[in-house]
């Protein structure tokens, strides 16, 4: 089913702690992350959303996606690798990431590394994460 770009979307307000919790404990990652917005559970299109969580030691290993996507820190402090270059981040800091450049993240503190998340994708599920 195709969506209609055309159409204005509901004005919505999500509460962070009431989105479900979705993770992985692998070689994928260490981390939990809340989807806010997404075609698959909400009536919006063109951007997908929410927030991760990195406990100390946590990580999202390297990988792809053809969709360009930006991290804003939170909280805590961590490295984000980005096509091989590490860059410090800390509570504050904003990262962009274009589509299909290999990237990752880890934590590099003692406190939970948490941070926003916004892919150009209509769903989550159109996200093809490929781990290098």
């Amino acid at each position: 089913m195709e969506t209609d770009h055309t159409a204005t979307p509901p004005n919505l307000v999500l509460e962070e702690d009431e989105r479900p919790v979705e993770g992985w404990s692998d070689e994928r990652g260490r981390l939990t992350w809340r989807p806010l917005f997404s075609a698959d559970a909400t009536p919006t299109d063109q951007l997908v959303t929410g927030v991760a969580e990195l406990q100390e030691d946590g990580f999202l290993a390297l990988h792809r996606h053809e969709q360009a996507e930006t991290y804003y820190v939170l909280a805590g402090e961590g490295v984000v690798t980005l096509d091989g270059a590490e860059h410090p981040v800390r509570a504050g800091s904003s990262v962009f990431i274009p589509g299909s450049s290999e990237h990752g993240i880890r934590n590099t503190g003692t406190q939970k590394l948490r941070f926003f998340y916004a892919l150009a994708a209509d769903d989550f599920s159109d996200v093809e994460y490929v781990f290098s």
